[in-house]
């Protein structure tokens, strides 16, 4: 067991109706910083990301967490491990303190408060009705109630794909800040600007296939993912 991976994926294929998703990727996610999975529409990077929590299944291969085959371990328990935020918030029906309660029903309401600062939601946040809520501060607030299952990592599946610039800012932000704070993110995106950003390094994807990961490269203005 490598004590400094988060996952591991050892010659992974997802098919499906004949056709495969992923097509024998390898991959070895480091656990530290943020991980940007990097590639064309349709190229697997979210089966990848579903994988992690066991949304999805391998056909074959092997997927590691913290060294331990996830297809040995228990579903429910995983999932509180490993935290997921989609492309769409997911509010619940209720107020904001109402959808973070989901995540811990004992939590106080200081720690919901010192949770929704760490994603830039600052102020009088908790009586909100989470139906009332911008895309983006529905977006971090769902993020917040995630972090309040305490996961050991975090899955990003183009969460600011639905929220305007601003708001990505923000959301970029709050997980570079939260990767500082020792907790890893896997985040899938199809922008290169974005994994410019907010990684760290990046795995790039396509047809399925694993083609490299390495460090992203940080030069202001040009866009580049490094290869």
């Amino acid at each position: 067991m490598d004590e400094e991976l988060v996952f591991e994926f050892a010659d992974v294929v997802v098919e499906r109706d004949g056709v495969r998703a992923l097509d024998g990727l390898t991959a070895a996610i480091p656990r530290r910083g943020v991980t940007a999975v990097f590639g064309p529409s349709g190229s697997g990077k979210s089966t990848l990301l579903r994988l992690c929590n066991r949304l999805e299944v391998a056909t074959s291969g092997r997927v590691l967490f913290r060294g331990a085959d996830i297809g040995s371990t228990d579903p429910l328990w995983l999932r509180r491990q490993v935290g997921m935020c989609f492309q769409r918030p997911t509010p619940f029906p209720g107020t904001v303190a109402d959808n973070l309660r989901a995540a811990d029903p004992g939590v106080s309401d200081a720690r919901m408060r010192e949770t929704l600062a760490r994603v830039a939601l600052t102020g009088s946040w908790l009586d909100r009705d989470a139906a009332a809520l911008s895309g983006g501060e529905a977006q971090r607030m769902c993020l917040a109630r995630t972090l309040l299952a305490q996961p050991q990592v975090l899955l990003l599946d183009e969460p600011t794909s639905a929220v305007d610039a601003e708001a990505a800012t923000v959301i970029e932000r709050a997980v570079r800040d939260l990767a500082a704070d020792g907790i890893p993110a896997l985040w899938v995106t199809h922008d290169p600007a974005q994994v410019e950003r907010a990684a760290d390094r990046v795995l790039r994807i396509a047809r399925g296939r694993g083609l490299g990961m390495g460090p992203v490269a940080k030069s202001p203005g040009n866009g580049s993912v490094s290869r």
